[in-house]
């Protein structure tokens, strides 16, 4: 599917939002800030919410609605006025993002070992108290290839 003029980087949580700033913030995406609604990633769930705020702005192109979140059963349904005008696309990131922390740390034997969340495991074992927020995971992955090397980790 090819992407629209107009994108829409919606993101579930804060550490998904980090994720997100870092990859657009050194250009690591097939898209920029500068196609980006408001040049920034968005923090809303819900369709409706999201039409009242972003879509009734009159584009005169289709919108490309790029949603990242951790889980598939998530439900995103757009009004009929908007549905042939939008394009919504998932990524999920399941399990969840931590896991990008607990590859980069070389822990995955431990953390299958444990049974935990993966949030858990990071906070427990390796004493990541704040491994959901946003600083934080902006804060560990600020050289952006620590990032692409964990991402690369998991694949």
């Amino acid at each position: 599917m090819e992407l629209a003029n107009y994108k829409a980087c919606i993101c579930e949580g804060s550490a998904e939002n980090a994720i997100m700033d870092i990859l657009l913030d050194y250009n690591l995406l097939i898209f920029n800030r500068e196609e980006m609604i408001e040049e920034e990633v968005i923090r809303c769930r819900e369709a409706k919410k999201f039409e009242e705020k972003y879509l009734r702005k009159g584009f005169k192109d289709k919108i490309s609605v790029i949603r990242i979140l951790d889980s598939r059963g998530e439900n995103f349904k757009l009004s009929k006025a908007y549905a042939g005008k939008v394009d919504v696309i998932n990524v999920v990131t399941a399990p969840e993002i931590e896991m990008l922390i607990i590859h980069n740390e070389n822990k995955y034997k431990e953390y299958k070992k444990s049974r935990k969340k993966p949030s858990d495991f990071c906070k427990e074992d390796l004493r990541m108290a704040d491994v959901k927020s946003y600083r934080f995971v902006k804060s560990y992955f600020a050289d952006p290839m620590v990032l692409v090397a964990a991402i690369k980790k998991t694949s």
